[in-house]
Order: structure tokens, then C-alpha cells, then sequence
């Protein structure tokens, strides 16, 4: 599975899956260090997705009027 391609949403719910995993505690020490790993990379990813929404968000601004405006510029 190619953990780049994945949505926001889908890098989520595996993360979910593999916290639930290793908190049954029942995995080998090898298989839990793997998806201790797998982890790491996944919440490094969640949190790269965040980031450009979050860039996203703050190109949003109100004019003097109180409407919302999407400022033109690249992210």
C-alpha cells in the first residue's frame, strides 16, 4: 500500500487500526516496532495534510465589508 497516495481520511483510519493493534499487546516485539514505524510515517503525513489546510484556511480573509474573499496566491 502506498501510504503517499493515500487521502487524509484513509491515512486516519489506518492509523486507527494500527493504535488499535498494538494496544491489544498481544504482537510480536518485530511486528509492533513495524507498525510503530508505519505510524510514524502515517501522523507525519496527517500532519502535512493539516498544514496545507491550515494554508489553505488563512488565505481566506474578510474585506471591509465583512465578506469573505479568497486572496489569489500560491500556496
Amino acid at each position: 500500500m502506498n501510504k503517499e497516495a493515500l487521502t487524509f481520511e484513509a491515512a486516519l483510519a489506518r492509523l486507527e487500526v494500527l493504535v488499535n493493534r498494538l494496544e491489544e499487546g498481544n504482537l510480536p516485539l518485530d511486528e509492533s516496532l513495524d507498525l510503530f514505524a508505519e505510524g510514524i510515517k502515517l501522523t507525519k503525513q496527517c500532519g502535512k495534510y493539516l498544514d496545507q489546510a491550515e494554508k489553505q484556511i488563512s488565505l481566506l480573509l474578510e474585506d471591509d465589508d465583512g465578506q469573505v474573499v479568497i486572496r489569489e496566491e500560491e500556496l
